[in-house]
């Protein structure tokens, strides 16, 4: 029989069931003849140069890939070390820099400021009327910002100069300005607890009026919690008196694609620790990924997959070897598509690199990775598992360890809380892609029970099936 691997269940002390996401492993659909889909192996990062500090964003202008590393605005080349261009302040991860261009300048927002790069000069916008910028958005020839209270636009013939008397406001709701994003060509001001639209109409005032009726009644919890992802915005947040949960919003609604495991899981950070979360989208290979980097793993959700399987589809990425199990923060942020390759930042240190289908290591250490099954239930009448047989892709090891004979583990529980020790099958060394994947005689079930599968990424073994081998009891 086979049993599924997609999503597992556990067992928490309060108690309930949850759901247990594959972690560093992807959920991919696909018909084989084996199965309908398969888990892979999360994407590996291989380091290629060094910024001069912590990343805090970056973005594709005229095709080439400019970061703010540290407090320096630089680029990141093709090939070979950076060029740093000057300095826009700030320094640590958490302090997410906002770029956007219009058709002659790069705009950064960085530690309240707001800068341009026309290519030869980096400039700041000293204008007292300008304000803290919080956040900001190219949008019909002005760059607008927001310091959490105003909208403020600059002049159309002067990116430099603001006009006091051109400020415009969200203030359906008393809740601050978040965040701005530009969706169809209208500007969507994210406050606290709700969402307001915006959209050009001139006049010699604030030239952006809101469009009423298309006011969204959740909003983000932070200024780079929310981006643009599927035509429709995606953000970390909530309505008033509401706990934080994820949705996709426009067209004047707002739906949750978090489920009752990711609400959850959200739960257990504070709201200021959600505030410096970073949400960014990637669409690659026939999916489109939707990240949440939380402070110490990234969720993901694949809105593509979960299309195809008609059911939300989310996965864990973790940057953790040393202790199976536990997570750390995922060391790649800052996704930039360019020289026709995923370009990749560590949250952590000043290196630079990509993303890498050759490998599952992030910048060449070794990862865990862990998925499990659903509840195995024969009715209450009990079984003996004669053999378990994970089917996958053998003798393609990966990174620096590639003639170790690595191994998978499984263990086994019948309550969800306590786990036997874990047996181990090879997956055989580089070259031996006929290596089958088994246990044998692994005991009974009186009732129910999980079965859960751990390995390292160095065995780079994608899984399709889980074939199981199950006599029935008749008691």
């Amino acid at each position: 029989m086979e049993i599924p691997i997609l999503n597992g269940v556990y067992v928490d002390a309060n108690p309930r069931f949850r759901t247990l996401y594959p972690t560093n492993m992807v959920p991919v659909p696909m018909q084989s003849g084996i199965s309908n889909a398969y888990l892979r192996p999360s994407e590996g990062i291989v380091g290629e140069t060094f910024g001069t500090g912590v990343d805090r964003g970056g973005i594709n202008w005229n095709d080439v890939c400019y970061r703010v590393s540290g407090s320096k605005l630089i680029i990141q080349p093709d090939s070979g070390p950076v060029t740093i261009l000057g300095d826009v302040g700030g320094s640590t991860f958490d302090q997410h820099v906002t770029f956007n261009y219009s058709f002659d300048r790069l705009g950064i927002a960085s530690n309240g400021n707001l800068f341009y790069w026309d290519g030869t000069t980096l400039t700041q916008v000293t204008d007292p009327d300008l304000g803290t910028v919080v956040d900001m958005v190219w949008v019909d020839g002005y760059f607008m910002t927001t310091d959490g209270e105003f909208l403020v636009v600059t002049e159309l013939n002067d990116p430099f100069a603001v006009n006091p008397l051109k400020y415009g406001s969200s203030e359906i709701d008393p809740d601050p300005v978040v965040a701005l994003l530009k969706l169809r060509n209208e500007v969507y001001a994210l406050n606290r607890y709700t969402i307001e639209v915006f959209d050009n109409v001139g006049g010699d005032l604030f030239p952006f009026q809101r469009i009423e009726g298309a006011q969204i009644t959740k909003g983000t919890v932070g200024v780079h919690a929310c981006c643009v992802f599927n035509e429709s915005l995606a953000f970390v947040g909530s309505g008033r008196n509401e706990s934080p949960s994820i949705y996709l919003a426009g067209s004047a609604q707002s739906v949750k694609i978090s489920t009752q495991e990711i609400d959850t899981l959200l739960l257990n950070y504070t709201e200021a620790e959600l505030s410096v979360t970073l949400v960014e989208t990637r669409t690659d290979k026939a999916h489109e990924y939707l990240y949440i980097h939380l402070p110490d793993r990234t969720i993901v959700y694949d809105a593509a997959t979960s299309r195809a399987m008609q059911a939300p589809v989310w996965f864990i990425l973790t940057s953790q070897f040393l202790n199976v199990g536990t997570y750390s923060q995922y060391l790649g942020r800052s996704f930039v598509w360019c020289y026709d390759r995923w370009l990749v930042a560590n949250p952590q240190t000043p290196a630079l690199g990509s993303f890498s289908d050759a490998t599952s290591e992030h910048w060449g250490i070794g990862n865990w990775w862990e998925f499990s099954t659903a509840i195995i239930y024969n009715g209450g009448r009990g079984a003996i598992f004669h053999e378990l047989e994970l089917v996958g892709l053998t003798g393609r090891p990966s990174g620096l360890l590639p003639t170790i004979p690595w191994t998978v583990q499984t263990s086994w529980s019948y309550d969800g809380i306590e786990w036997t020790p874990a047996l181990n099958a090879s997956t055989g060394l580089a070259g031996n892609y006929q290596q089958r994947i088994c246990w044998r005689r692994l005991g009974k079930m009186r009732n129910w029970r999980l079965q859960r599968f751990r390995g390292f990424s160095y065995a780079n073994v994608p899984f399709v099936r889980l074939e199981a081998q199950i006599e029935q009891l008749a008691y």
